[in-house]
């Protein structure tokens, strides 16, 4: 998103048959992703996208290095343990017990 916001003449070729302008990539992109793979977040991507837009229209400044490093260190955070909490990876390292306290309150993800 950033590149077709600092680079809109830029042109986009698709698998050498197809050339686009860079500026519709973001929405190719979140297009052919909801088609190849149905269970990603398409508001997830869509949010991606507002904000490459924001983030290369300059909206969004103080974003420097210690920010981007600590946003990452946070996504993989949640990367890992989402994969530990679904079972798709079993890092023997990490252990997420159930709490049982009946004096907290419960929360339910349908």
């Amino acid at each position: 998103t950033i590149l077709s916001v600092k680079q809109p003449s830029s042109k986009l070729n698709l698998f050498g048959v197809l050339s686009l302008p860079i500026s519709f990539a973001p929405f190719e992109a979140l297009v052919f992703t909801s088609i190849i793979v149905p269970q990603a977040s398409f508001l997830g991507h869509l949010s991606g996208i507002i904000v490459g837009y924001a983030v290369g229209w300059g909206l969004i400044h103080g974003m420097n290095n210690y920010w981007a490093v600590t946003m990452l260190g946070w996504i993989a955070l949640a990367f890992v343990l989402s994969l530990k909490h679904s079972g798709t990876y079993d890092f023997e390292f990490l252990e997420i017990e159930p709490v049982t306290d009946p004096a907290l309150p419960s929360v339910r993800v349908i």
